[in-house]
């Protein structure tokens, strides 16, 4: 599902209209669940992980154009911004977590 998940990121870029769209968030939503039902999941907010990640790695807002311009990760990190299922799976690929981990917990 992963590998389905990367091959439709791929294809679909960062279009919002893609006819495929919906089935790369589908395949995002089973890996999310299989995560969450298989991993232990961080109690901590997507953005608080992110800036972790970032800090670990020696990265700037620059380092991750996968993500966004640096505009879209600083919103990211102030919480002004959620992120999407695409800038989620980069992520998970980039910094070889499960997609899980950047998925807040509803309580």
């Amino acid at each position: 599902m992963v590998e389905l998940a990367d091959m439709l990121n791929d294809v679909i870029g960062s279009s919002k209209k893609h006819p495929l769209l919906n089935l790369f968030e589908l395949a995002s939503e089973l890996i999310r669940a299989y995560d969450l039902e298989h991993f232990d999941v961080p109690d901590a907010k997507p953005q608080e992980l992110l800036s972790f990640l970032m800090e670990q790695h020696g990265l700037k807002q620059s380092d991750l154009p996968e993500v966004g311009n640096q505009s879209v990760i600083s919103q990211i990190l102030s919480g002004a911004r959620e992120l999407n299922v695409r800038q989620i799976n980069s992520l998970a690929k980039r910094f070889k977590v499960p997609a899980g981990v950047f998925f807040e917990r509803a309580y």
